[in-house]
């Protein structure tokens, strides 16, 4: 079958959901909609402007020649709303079979029941959402994020424990906790960093007093992640569904500490993930991580090995192969 990807830049995840895609037999054409560049970035922090209408009008002009060139069986749009609705209404107009998947809370995104409801089947890694969105007579089903397993890595040996994402209030007070603990931490991202070009991009003229880097690809973060002490997963409030980080962390060996008891869900927790509800229990897990390489390898060890039964983005793609042949 002919699949047609649609999806933002973001990070290189398209690649992640094509290789999945393609590992289930799928030919697959991907579009991304979002091409970075200084008018996107613009628009991005302007999103009432004249210039965010017309990068929006450009996008979905792109997006619905892409979808007449692959003339594909089947249609994958991940998150997608900064497309218009010409776009929609091409999509609902073509053969194609469709399916919707949202890594982000509908109230952060501009989406009406209409447009939503257009789609075949929505997926949101958000509960939540997806009950609101079955109570408002929409077909849509939970669908978490994953681990990209089919991406090689190399694990970059550190004494450090490392927070990879954006640089919110909460992640860096944890991580001054941890260093006034006299813990190594280290934070990557580019709103971390203290490179002049990062700097004038994120407006962050103040540093978060801890060691910092830049942006770094897939490949390189899951490294990181496999070769620190611990990594941080903080997804503070506000949040319903897990992050990418959620599955990647154990998924490439790593010793996961995450801020919610409820990714009991996913995984057995203080087995195969730590969880802390408090500074002194975040300081406790790091320290021990650091000083029980036993306990903290054999979590580790069972947290990858249910990552790969059960969290890559292949399995995530299944399900969404499953809805397109229902």
């Amino acid at each position: 079958m002919k699949a047609l990807l649609i999806s933002p830049v973001f990070h290189g995840y398209w690649s992640a959901f094509a290789a999945a895609l393609e590992a289930l037999d799928f030919d697959v054409t991907v579009h991304c909609y979002d091409a970075p560049g200084v008018r996107n970035a613009l628009a991005h922090r302007a999103p009432g402007s004249a210039l965010a209408a017309r990068v929006r009008a450009t996008a979905t002009d792109a997006a619905v020649r892409s979808l007449a060139a692959a003339d594909p069986d089947v249609v994958l749009v991940v998150k997608g709303d900064a497309l218009g609705t010409n776009w929609w209404q091409a999509l609902a107009q073509s053969r194609a079979r469709s399916a919707l998947w949202l890594y982000d809370e509908l109230g952060r995104m501009r989406y009406d029941d209409a447009t939503i409801g257009s789609v075949d089947r929505v997926f949101s890694y958000s509960s939540g959402d997806a009950r609101a969105l079955r109570g408002r007579g929409i077909d849509a089903d939970v669908l978490p994020d994953g681990f990209d397993s089919l991406t090689p890595f190399r694990a970059r040996w550190s004494n450090r424990t490392s927070l990879i994402g954006a640089r919110y209030a909460e992640r860096e007070r944890l991580l001054r906790v941890l260093s006034d603990a006299g813990e190594a931490v280290e934070a990557y991202g580019r709103e971390w960093s203290r490179s002049p070009w990062d700097v004038l991009r994120t407006a962050r003229w103040r540093g978060a007093g801890v060691p910092a880097h830049g942006d770094i690809d897939r490949a390189t973060y899951y490294g990181v992640m496999a070769g620190s002490t611990a990594t941080l997963n903080i997804h503070g409030d506000g949040h319903d569904g897990f992050s990418m980080r959620t599955y990647e962390a154990p998924g490439v060996g790593a010793l996961q500490i995450i801020d919610r008891a409820d990714v009991a869900q996913h995984y057995e927790v203080g087995v195969e993930t730590l969880v802390f509800q408090s500074d002194d229990e975040l300081v406790d897990h790091v320290r021990r991580s650091r000083r029980d390489e036993r306990w903290a390898r054999g979590i580790r060890e069972a947290g990858r090995r249910r990552t790969l039964a059960e969290h890559t983005i292949v399995h995530r793609m299944r399900k969404v192969r499953e809805a397109w042949l229902s």
